[in-house]
């Protein structure tokens, strides 16, 4: 019952008491394009630490962000939007108001063309899994690709939830260097710190998730990867079809 959306005579629904201030909602729009960490969010919104640090929070209790230590650096802390969460309390926020106004899911993203390389350290099995996912989910429409910067063998919890990656080969991302890609997603926290750059700059995005082979879950550990991967490469595919002009224009 905790994360479920309330009205009371008080006041307003969940979603709007967290979202509504202006500085949480700049916090929100940053974090829907890419993980962050505190001294970056600062430098985006031009406010102090304190005052980001105390927005976040309220965040953090809303369960609207949540929050990962740095694999590259233990003292720092990337911080991530729930998608899924608040797409949940801003469906029930309108119902709130009126039944008529509660907003269904979004149906599956309609087709996108697009070229998107994820990075990681090993490429041995989130940036593999990641790969395997946005090609099931697309098909030859979206060109997939993934690398590392120290590849080695394909894990084989990797290979048993995706079959497909038993052909796959890992790679360094030097092989890709000089090729133009729409969207380059690191997701390990170190590989972000030495991402090369790319032709045309595409916007740096970065999706903290933790390596599911150093997990002592082992194969669970990688199911909770490859869920978490799903649910963002979902949102990822609808924020790359609203920029797309419709082809009956």
């Amino acid at each position: 019952m905790a994360r479920d959306q309330h009205r009371d005579a008080a006041g307003p629904p969940t979603f709007l008491h967290a979202a509504g201030h202006p500085v949480r909602w700049r916090l929100l729009s940053e974090l829907a394009a890419s993980d962050r960490q505190v001294h970056e969010l600062t430098a985006l919104l031009d406010q102090p630490q304190s005052l980001v640090s105390y927005h976040l929070g309220r965040l953090r209790r809303a369960e609207l962000v949540g929050a990962r230590r740095s694999s590259a650096d233990g003292r720092d802390t990337f911080y991530r939007l729930d998608l899924a969460r608040c797409g949940d309390l801003l469906a029930e926020t309108g119902g709130a108001l009126h039944p008529a106004l509660r907003m269904a899911r979004p149906s599956p993203p309609p087709p996108v063309r697009a070229s998107v390389l994820f990075l990681c350290t090993g490429n041995s099995s989130r940036s593999q899994m990641a790969e395997a996912l946005l090609r099931r989910d697309c098909g030859p429409a979206v060109e997939a690709c993934s690398a590392g910067s120290h590849p080695k063998p394909l894990h084989p919890y990797a290979i048993e939830l995706f079959p497909e990656l038993g052909t796959a080969r890992p790679k360094h991302f030097d092989e890709f260097a000089g090729r133009h890609f729409d969207h380059v997603i690191t997701l390990c926290d170190r590989v972000r710190e030495i991402c090369p750059d790319f032709p045309g700059h595409p916007p740096a995005v970065h999706w903290s998730i933790p390596d599911p082979a150093r997990d002592p879950d082992g194969l669970p550990a990688f199911v909770r990867v490859a869920a978490e991967l799903g649910e963002r490469i979902g949102f990822l595919l609808h924020g790359i079809a609203a920029r797309q002009p419709s082809e009956a224009s």
